[in-house]
């Protein structure tokens, strides 16, 4: 191992290039970053195995940072790494800049994950170990990585961690290595005025390993992992007690460590200068790496190459001999949509698109060899058990099955997938009712800014959910979740995939698209209830475009007609009225908004052209079918919470029926 004192300056030169950067930006957290920096040390100059020459390597260790405003101490490790250069630590928290104010994925960079809402970082890290765990159950030896997360006293204090504790214990995860950095300072306040459970016996009793030190002592640190890698039954929660702002010092001299002030401000002007002093940099030249630490960590990518050497040897040994298993390997982490027959999946007409959703699940469950499915303790009713039925659930020490049952946690589960996808290697797809996608925004707008490719299932999509009442019938939801079709990701496309199917026959091809979808988060939207399928001759794989033309609509109608999901069939009984008043009806499902503005405008306009008479239909906020149906037309919506009932009076009470379609649209003639 390295000399302490050696390992002591190059944490010291990781505090002067973190508050340094926040320094020059005038913004940032530099306590925790300076408190942190002995472990992150530790970790990436003696114990972190990763290919400096192939960051993608699938078999490399991961690294998550939950809490995202440190990313000062992960810029300057990666820099002291080669990853960034000093030039691009300066340029911290600037436009343009890779180096943001929280962490953005960018694995080529090191960068594991985009963390800031703290919680999710280190959540996103169990989904990874579950996903590593999966590969070793296919894979053996050449998938035998650690996963290592960072996380803070907010993460511990943030109501997913429980989730994200109770999974990790029940599944046995021992490749999760977790490094809690308790520094006993918050951004407001110290911890003990807000935190008082014993955190240590927390995790015990969630079946983890904890093992506490002393965050800032380098033979602690490094004893602490080597205990940690040995562990075979328990996740290990490594409990560091660190200093906050560790080696800062005040305008007076005075020392500025455990302050609150330190975490979320500059140390400004003298007390910036005392505290590089202080830490054996030079104030008018900061953004410098000492030569013994440049030594120190070329001597770690010299190790690195051997080690990899040696792993890559044992892949090449074991690719040969199971040339198969090689094959299926480059495959899972290729990225590639997967083959799947999808014409030969045979719909029951009438059936409610839950059930559709199974059928299509079943299919995918023995197509599709690296899809993993999560349920939020609602599989046989959320239709995920379409895929459980042909596989069986993880349980702690087999992973050889495909299903993760998460338990009533839909955020944890939401993040956890993530992870899984983060990892890569997997497609994961997660399942709950709808009106509980409000538990999960936060995770579906990470996955969306992530760019990862999660599919959520949601289920029970209107108020037509009837008798369970209004907490559990979805209203404002759909309206919500389609912003983010609407929002843009950086690469300027739609940040999420949405799509709510009108009948069994587009579910099958709501699933395709979400399958074909590998740069975005997909949102699928089912029914609870029966809907009838729509007319026969109805080319469903226009739904591609994300809103097409119901078969049997005439030519140069009267109006036009658009919905999604089982309010098309409505519209289809209505037009049936209609027509015998000698009224011409287009009929327009939609199950994508996002998808159908994507297309070309010549597209759009033989749809729903503009300035045509338009009524919508939707069981949510009549906000969810304005953009379509424009400035002339009409929504026929739902703008209050539901109520207690069975669905079939919900409908007829609310003006779901034939009847005020006719009524409605007469109206607007």
């Amino acid at each position: 191992m390295n000399d302490n004192k050696l390992m002591n300056r190059a944490a010291d030169n990781i505090r002067i290039l973190a508050a340094s950067m926040v320094e020059k930006a005038n913004s940032g957290h530099p306590g925790g970053a300076m408190g942190g920096a002995d472990f992150i040390n530790v970790l990436f100059s003696e114990f972190l195995v990763y290919d400096p020459e192939n960051p993608r390597w699938e078999g490399r260790d991961r690294f998550f940072l939950d809490p995202g405003h440190m990313s000062p101490m992960l810029y300057s490790t990666l820099a002291l790494t080669g990853k960034y250069a000093l030039d691009e630590l300066k340029e911290f928290r600037q436009w343009g800049s890779p180096t943001p104010g929280h962490p953005e994925v960018d694995i080529m960079r090191g960068v594991e994950n985009t963390s800031g809402p703290l919680g999710q970082g280190h959540t996103f890290a169990v989904g990874a170990a579950i996903a590593a765990k999966f590969m070793k159950a296919r894979f053996n030896e050449v998938m035998d990585q650690k996963i290592y997360a960072y996380i803070s006293d907010g993460g511990i204090q943030e109501e997913i961690s429980q989730g994200a504790g109770r999974i990790a214990g029940a599944l046995g995860l021992d490749n999760l290595i977790m490094f809690y950095d308790a520094n006993d300072i918050q951004l407001s306040t110290e911890t003990k005025d807000v935190t008082v459970e014993d955190t240590a016996m927390k995790y015990r009793a969630w079946g983890w390993k904890v093992i506490s030190i002393n965050g800032n002592d380098v033979d602690q640190i490094r004893a602490a992992i080597k205990e940690a890698q040995a562990e075979k039954e328990h996740p290990i929660l490594i409990i560091g007690k660190t200093v906050m702002g560790k080696g800062a010092r005040k305008a007076d001299g005075s020392s500025y460590e455990a302050n609150c002030a330190t975490h979320g401000a500059p140390l400004g002007g003298d007390a910036y200068i005392n505290t590089i002093k202080n830490l054996g940099g030079d104030p008018a030249n900061a953004f410098v790496i000492f030569p013994e630490v440049v030594e120190l960590y070329a001597k770690r990518a010299e190790e690195l190459k051997k080690i990899v050497a040696d792993k890559y040897a044992v892949k090449a040994a074991w690719a040969k001999a199971n040339p198969e298993k090689a094959a299926k390997l480059e495959a899972f982490f290729s990225g590639k949509v997967p083959t799947v027959d999808w014409a030969a999946i045979e719909q029951k007409a009438g059936s409610a698109t839950r059930a559709a959703s199974a059928t299509v699940l079943g299919a995918l469950a023995t197509q599709v060899e690296n899809m993993i499915v999560a349920s939020a303790d609602l599989s046989n009713s959320d239709k995920t058990d379409g895929f459980l039925k042909k596989t069986h659930a993880f349980k702690k020490g087999d992973f050889s099955g495909a299903f993760f049952q998460a338990g009533v946690s839909e955020l944890t589960m939401a993040c956890v997938c993530i992870g899984m996808s983060l990892h890569g290697g997997v497609i994961p797809a997660c399942g709950t009712f709808f009106v509980f996608s409000d538990y999960m925004k936060p995770a579906v707008r990470m996955a969306a800014l992530m760019e990862q490719p999660v599919k959520f299932i949601w289920t029970h999509d209107a108020f037509r959910v009837g008798e369970d009442g209004p907490t559990h019938e979805p209203v404002e939801q759909e309206a919500q979740i389609r912003l983010m079709e609407k929002l843009k990701n950086h690469k300027d496309h739609n940040s999420m995939l949405v799509l709510r199917p009108a009948d069994a026959e587009e579910t099958t091809v709501a699933w395709r698209l979400a399958m074909e979808n590998n740069s975005t988060p997909t949102g699928l939207i089912f029914s609870r209830q029966n809907i009838v399928n729509l007319p026969a001759g109805t080319d469903y794989e226009q739904a591609a475009k994300g809103a097409y033309i119901v078969a049997g609509s005439e030519e140069n109608p009267d109006i036009i007609l658009v919905a999604s999901g089982s309010e098309v069939s409505t519209l289809v009984a209505g037009a049936e009225l209609l027509r015998k008043d000698g009224v011409k009806i287009r009929i327009v499902s939609a199950p994508s908004e996002g998808l159908f503005r994507s297309q070309p405008k010549e597209y759009q306009e033989a749809v729903l052209p503009t300035g045509a008479k338009v009524f919508g239909m939707t069981a949510g906020l009549p906000v969810t079918l304005q953009g379509l149906a424009g400035s002339n037309g009409k929504v026929w919506g739902l703008e209050s919470f539901g109520f207690s009932a069975p669905y079939q009076v919900l409908d007829e009470k609310l003006g779901f029926t034939a009847e005020n379609v006719y009524n409605q649209v007469k109206a607007m003639l």
